[in-house]
C-alpha cells in the first residue's frame, strides 16, 4: 500500500499536525483524504518524490567500475587497498 503525504490548506485553522503534514497509509481504491484526522481542517495531498534505496555494495560496485579505488584505514596513516 503506498503512503501519502497530506498538508493544510489553510495554516491559520490547523493544527500542530496538519500545518507540519502528515503521511498516511492508503489502499489506492481508498478515496483521499479531504479533512485532518485531529482537527477537521481541510488538507489536500502533497506531491513527493519516491525514494528508491541505494545499496553500499551497489556503490561500491560502481565505483570500482569507474575506476576508484577504495582504501580502508588500518591505523594511523595507515591504509590498504580494498579493491
Amino acid at each position: 500500500m503506498p503512503t501519502y503525504r497530506y498538508e493544510a490548506c489553510d495554516e491559520q485553522h490547523a493544527c500542530p499536525r496538519c500545518r507540519g503534514g502528515f503521511d498516511r497509509v492508503q489502499r489506492l481504491s481508498e478515496p483521499p483524504l479531504d479533512r485532518c484526522p485531529e482537527c477537521g481542517a481541510p488538507v489536500r495531498r502533497a506531491v513527493v518524490a519516491i525514494q528508491v534505496g541505494r545499496s553500499l555494495s551497489g556503490l561500491d560496485d560502481r565505483a570500482k567500475a569507474a575506476g576508484f579505488t577504495k582504501l580502508k584505514r588500518l591505523g594511523k596513516g595507515e591504509y590498504e587497498k580494498q579493491y
